[in-house]
């Protein structure tokens, strides 16, 4: 069930609620690249994880240097820590009255994996009578995850932007927005999936932390990624608006820097990959 909740956890995150910490931060060494245009723009996209199980040093190297460079950070949700205004976005999203019971909407072999889930959530199937599929799935990989939220890298950023400007690319509400548009087929699929022992979970963590992005190459490839609508609406679709907008702020004059998700920089639908067909000269410094 872990490789579900971890893959969840890799592109999603709204929902997440939690203070960034202090703790001794432990010595990483994210993936960093240099982005540079044609007519001197410049920028850098930092891989990112969204939860660790301590606080990172991770404005070491290289990654000091693009950040004492840029005027202006990009991320996934600006208002990370407005955990109410995430919990209005998802309750006004969520619910819809009238849908098969949760054990109904996942495929047999999984109810005893759904089963243990909610045992581990201590809840019952009758506290999701009303909740949408997709939400269902992100509640229970909320349950399930590891790692601490207060020591995501995303939160990281927006503590020390101090006055850079900070530009978002979706926002809580039209993140959430992209899996209540999925179709209940698709749906079914997110927590079908997020319930599988079919493979063994990478260590995303430990991956992030020495910048191996094969592994999360790979992980982009299987599992929840590995069905057509969910890769498209979950990952490929978000990375081509993503580059877009993030063209666009190299084309203003910014000198962005970018920080998402991890597994947005893997392979060649990443945002390296993507930024580098649009023209860009893209680099991997660390």
């Amino acid at each position: 069930m872990k490789r579900g909740w971890a893959a969840l956890a890799a592109l999603s995150l709204a929902g997440g609620a939690a203070w960034y910490g202090l703790h001794r931060p432990e010595a990483v060494h994210p993936a960093l690249w240099q982005v540079e245009g044609p007519g001197g723009q410049k920028g850098w996209l930092l891989g990112t994880i969204h939860a660790l199980p301590r606080a990172a040093d991770w404005r070491e190297g290289a990654v000091a240097s693009a950040w004492d460079g840029a005027d202006t950070i990009i991320v996934e949700i600006a208002a990370l820590n407005d955990d109410a205004a995430t919990a209005r976005a998802f309750q006004a999203l969520a619910h819809t009255p009238g849908l098969p019971p949760l054990d109904a909407r996942v495929a047999p072999q999984n109810r005893a994996a759904l089963a243990r889930a909610l045992a581990d959530a201590h809840a019952k199937p009758a506290d999701f009578a009303d909740t949408e599929t997709w939400a269902a799935a992100l509640m229970l990989a909320r349950e399930a995850a590891t790692g601490n939220p207060a020591y995501g890298i995303d939160r990281a950023v927006l503590a020390e932007a101090g006055a850079k400007r900070i530009v978002e690319l979706e926002g809580a509400g039209a993140q959430l927005a992209i899996f209540d548009r999925l179709p209940e087929t698709a749906q079914r699929r997110l927590l079908d999936e997020a319930l599988s022992d079919a493979q063994p979970p990478a260590d995303l963590a430990a991956a992030w932390k020495k910048g191996d992005v094969a592994t999360l190459a790979r992980e982009t490839n299987r599992g929840i990624l590995a069905d057509p609508v969910l890769r498209e609406a979950l990952y490929t679709g978000r990375n081509r608006a993503w580059s877009a907008k993030i063209a666009q702020s190299l084309a203003t004059g910014a000198h962005p820097f970018v920080a998402v998700g991890a597994a947005h920089m893997a392979g060649p639908d990443g945002l390296p990959a993507m930024l580098a067909a649009r023209g860009y000269h893209v680099t991997r410094v660390q």
